[in-house]
């Protein structure tokens, strides 16, 4: 076996754990050490956990760290740190953010000669490559992003702080009407209540006001108040049954036309069991590619946009050429 790429993983939630999962898939890697915060005794994998104030004494030792916190309050902080360390990928999708985020991380890598990717995952990530290469060849067009079927962590983080609510999740869906209408090449101007529709499951505290519930959340303000909301009431038992996974997934198509008369349709789309699983596999092959890259001497942050599909794979380009070209 060829030497293999030493990974460290920052973080041990949904995420991390995702990209414990991933490297074990990946036999040209290894995963070295976990950094945390909480106590690194209890984080239940076989692989030796560490305080996240200790990860400087590894700059040596690892060859990629792979940040697994969160984008609103982790990654902000600890970007521009560790990449002032080590080589990294994150997965930060605070869309709006990006381009003050990326000048941060770039500024913190690129003093120290280290390689950072940026924003990888799917949704900014694979769907932003897909939004690029559909502009790029139909100029003239329109495109469309559909997110879902799928569970909204921050949707549902706002259902359970309704008063009255013990769990709650909440489902993202792609109007199937809006979705035909851009595939049959109508290029619909679509408002954010004719894009989506957003499916609730409450369990209630015992004696709550149901009616009371379901209105607040249908009339949430930056939340719900713009789509067609539906709740449902269940029980204990059914949430854990029935909606304890983490699916997701969506569609990115641009709609365009070529020539004098012809209307051309570019479709991806994902449909996904677990979220954070499928992101930590992303983050997995990216970090691959920053490996690579800085082989080549190269440093600085890094986006999707920036680095050849080939660095994703473990294939040479002979190989590459010979079995998918």
């Amino acid at each position: 076996m060829t030497e293999q790429i030493r990974i460290g993983i920052v973080g041990y939630g949904n995420l991390g754990r995702g990209v414990e999962l991933a490297i074990r898939q990946n036999p040209d890697m290894r995963l070295d050490a976990i950094f945390t915060r909480r106590e690194p005794s209890a984080i239940p994998s076989e692989t030796k956990a560490y305080s996240i104030e200790d990860a400087e004494r590894f700059a040596n030792d690892i060859d990629v760290m792979i940040l697994c916190g969160g984008s609103a309050t982790d990654l902000p902080d600890q970007g521009p740190a560790f990449a002032r360390m080590f080589h990294t990928v994150d997965s930060f999708d605070t869309h709006a953010r990006i381009p003050e985020y990326f000048d941060q991380v770039d500024q913190a890598a690129s003093g120290n000669g280290k390689v950072s990717v940026i924003s990888t995952g799917w949704d900014p990530g694979l769907f932003s490559l897909n939004r690029l290469l559909a502009e790029s060849i139909l100029p003239e067009g329109k495109e469309y992003t559909f997110w879902g079927k799928g569970v909204s962590q921050g949707h549902s983080d706002a259902i359970r702080r309704v008063s009255g609510v013990k769990h709650g999740v909440q489902y993202t869906i792609p109007s199937d009407q809006a979705v035909e209408r851009v595939r049959n090449g109508e290029n619909p101007e679509l408002s954010t209540r004719e894009k989506h529709i957003r499916e609730c499951y409450v369990v209630a505290e015992e004696g709550a006001d149901q009616a009371a519930i379901a209105e607040e959340i249908r009339t949430m303000p930056n939340y719900f108040a713009d789509y067609d909301t539906t709740v449902h009431f269940i029980d204990e038992a059914t949430m854990k049954a029935e909606h304890r996974a983490m699916p997701h997934g969506g569609l990115v198509l641009r709609s365009g036309r070529t020539g004098e008369s012809s209307t051309q349709i570019i479709e991806f789309g994902l449909k996904l069991d677990s979220n954070p699983e499928f992101t930590a596999s992303v983050l997995v092959a990216y970090a691959r590619a920053a490996y690579k890259l800085a082989r080549e001497g190269q440093s600085g942050a890094k986006t999707v946009f920036d680095i050849p599909f080939a660095y994703l794979s473990p294939k040479s380009g002979a190989e590459l050429r010979r079995t998918l070209l």
